[in-house]
């Protein structure tokens, strides 16, 4: 048996519950892993509040796209990995099939990445969601130039400092939004060209007065919701606006036609576009590797919290206080 985080109904974080269950034997495609700590994500939360892009199909429900650990079993027709290997798990299936908060998980082969030596649990589980969401988004889709200016909100994320990292290395200028004062020094020193603190500024009129009334040619905003209008006039002529996450809960309108119909692109964007593409996967996860030797990526975590206080992680997340990845430990 392992200790499974499950939840029976929707609701906050006191539905999760650490039940005893049976793990199973891996089918074909899949491993069973032994899990040594999870990356804590954004999706997870709203999957279990019923306001995810999917909803629950059954309960009990399952979480956790996102992890680190040691290949336990091999199922039939699985190559490239072998029992006794450490790897990473990357979000690239769906909660309503897999789910990593547990002792041991059985997952799709298709979403694993082996993890280097020195690479440790915590860090295997931290890196990968973050660096590949901010990858596929700058590189795959939105080709980055250098000398463009990239627009992060929700800067202080794991995503949004991946997005800043990952601008700086291609040689764009990433200007870092925050809610608050509190996190401005430590947006500049992860490499925020400038940082606009939304509770005290227009971010508009900034981001235009920073580039000389250009705009930005990328915007890439995690909240979503109404304020998109405002941050559609941020956006250079030809630009594109990037809806990676929803934070606000509310309804998010096209706002093209009250501007004036500019020469405005915007997408939505998941992190499954890399990792449910083979391809696409084996590219960025070469770049993120590279990123990780030279230097200029690294997993930044937050705080670490061990298994049995899933619901603490979970509360701290949803607090929008931490800077970084929150990831849970797992004993055995």
């Amino acid at each position: 048996m392992a200790r499974t985080v499950r939840f029976h109904e929707i609701g906050g974080p006191e539905v999760m519950r650490l039940e005893d269950v049976e793990p199973g034997e891996p089918g074909p495609g899949e491993v069973r892993i032994r899990v040594d700590a999870i990356g804590v994500n954004r999706a997870e939360a709203l999957f279990r509040l019923g306001v995810y892009i999917e909803q629950v199909k059954q309960f009990p429900a399952r979480l956790g796209t996102e992890g680190a650990g040691v290949i336990e079993a091999v199922g039939p027709g699985v190559t490239g990995f072998a029992v006794g290997q450490a790897i990473s798990i990357v979000p690239a299936f769906s909660q309503n099939d897999y789910g990593v908060y547990a002792e041991r998980a059985i997952v799709p082969a298709s979403a694993l990445l082996p993890r280097p030596d020195g690479v440790d649990a915590v860090s295997g589980a931290a890196v990968w969601m973050p660096y590949l969401t901010a990858y596929g988004a700058m590189v795959e889709v939105g080709r980055i130039r250098p000398g463009d200016v990239a627009v992060v909100n929700a800067a202080s994320s794991s995503v949004g400092l991946a997005a800043i990292h990952t601008a700086d290395r291609l040689g764009a200028t990433p200007i870092a939004v925050t809610r608050t004062r509190d996190k401005r020094q430590r947006l500049i020193e992860e490499g925020a060209a400038e940082v606009i603190v939304s509770e005290e500024e227009d971010v508009t009129a900034r981001v235009l007065a920073l580039t000389g009334g250009r705009g930005a040619e990328y915007v890439f905003d995690a909240v979503a919701g109404p304020g998109v209008a405002e941050l559609a006039r941020a956006v250079a002529p030809g630009g594109t606006l990037f809806l990676w996450g929803m934070l606000s809960g509310q309804p998010t309108p096209y706002p093209g036609f009250d501007l004036g119909m500019p020469a405005l692109n915007m997408r939505t964007y998941t992190v499954h576009e890399i990792t449910r593409d083979p391809e696409r996967l084996r590219r960025g996860a070469a770049f993120v590797s590279s990123g990780l030797r030279s230097g200029a990526f690294r997993p930044v975590v937050d705080r670490v919290f061990p298994l049995e206080e899933i619901a603490a992680a979970h509360r701290h997340m949803e607090s929008g206080t931490q800077v970084g990845k929150i990831v849970v430990s797992v004993a055995h």
